[in-house]
């Protein structure tokens, strides 16, 4: 049997046995595996999805956080396309101890779009734990032209040039020391967003799913937004979809071209249906160690990484 061959049957294996809830109950697997619990442990997810939402999810956010900590994950960042998750954030800590949990704010048109005042705003919520900006996901100008949509959305530029709101919010990012991401724009957009946080001197930036739909960057692209210091995120999903097999090796071959110093691995789960975020998340990380990865290199990508990304020491 041929190597590609071997990994499709691991992923597809992967996929049959991380646990998946429609109820939005978190239920302990039984007998989970040791792959996954090691590929867990101090492990950072910058991308999770849970109820409260209005859309349906899998588990809530105080209940994904003990299922984290249950499987000895270090932290978590909770993301919401339209509600602000800083002080859900705070709450979360309070019930779950023993696990980083943060929140940000994505700038869709719920929160007023490319909202400097909003942005603001989460820097004063209580404890301090909003830490992600997301630039508009899915009402981002991009996002809406992509899926040949007719609605409103947000432009992040104007003739070609970074509007005049979306530079002073990246700077209150670098001003605040927040986490500058890169969300649902256009492989251009992004080299321009990442080239001005390095102008003004901010100090952690994430290019959100770089590869996958509508940004759909290029490897010499993605080098260029590294080089600029934004680290490139890629995301499990659901490996269960039919695509995964091949997804997977169009990121391994990826990251090895971008390298891993500055790749960040995150699950981007909690649709309703999908496995639970620390399960994908972990069957992703085996799925990748399977496809020649050292464990060196999946350490620094799902552990240091988006440690340092955070913040945290």
């Amino acid at each position: 049997m041929m190597r590609a061959e071997r990994a499709q049957l691991r992923i597809a294996a992967l996929a049959a046995a991380v646990f998946v809830s429609v109820t939005g109950t978190p239920i302990a697997q039984e007998g989970s595996s040791p792959e996954v619990a090691r590929a867990l442990a101090g492990a950072v997810d910058i991308h999770v999805h849970s109820a409260p939402d209005d859309r349906p999810r899998s588990i809530d956010a105080v209940d994904v956080a003990r299922l984290a900590r249950m499987r000895g994950m270090r932290a978590i960042v909770l993301k919401n396309h339209f509600e602000p998750t800083a002080s859900l954030a705070y709450v979360v800590r309070k019930v779950v101890p023993d696990l980083e949990v943060f929140g940000g704010i994505d700038l869709n048109l719920t929160v007023g779009g490319i909202n400097p005042a909003a942005v603001e705003h989460m820097t004063r919520m209580t404890g301090g734990w909003g830490r992600f900006v997301w630039m508009p996901t899915f009402d981002a100008e991009n996002q809406v032209r992509y899926s040949r949509e007719n609605r409103p959305s947000v432009p992040i530029t104007s003739n070609g040039v970074l509007r005049p709101e979306v530079t002073q919010v990246i700077s209150l990012i670098a001003k605040h020391d927040l986490v500058l991401a890169t969300g649902h724009s256009a492989a251009d957009e992004v080299l321009q967003l990442v080239r001005e946080g390095q102008r003004v001197g901010v100090r952690h930036m994430v290019v959100t799913h770089a590869m996958n739909a509508p940004i759909l960057m290029s490897v010499s692209q993605m080098k260029e937004a590294a080089a600029a210091g934004a680290f490139i995120e890629f995301v499990g999903g659901s490996l269960a979809d039919a695509d995964a097999p091949q997804r997977m090796r169009r990121f391994a071959d990826a990251i090895r071209q971008i390298g891993p110093q500055s790749s960040i691995l995150s699950s981007d789960l909690g649709q309703a249906g999908n496995a639970l975020p620390p399960d994908g998340f972990g069957a992703f990380l085996v799925a990748l160690r399977g496809l020649g990865f050292t464990q060196q290199e999946m350490d620094l990508m799902s552990k240091e990484n988006p440690a340092r990304l955070l913040g945290l020491k």
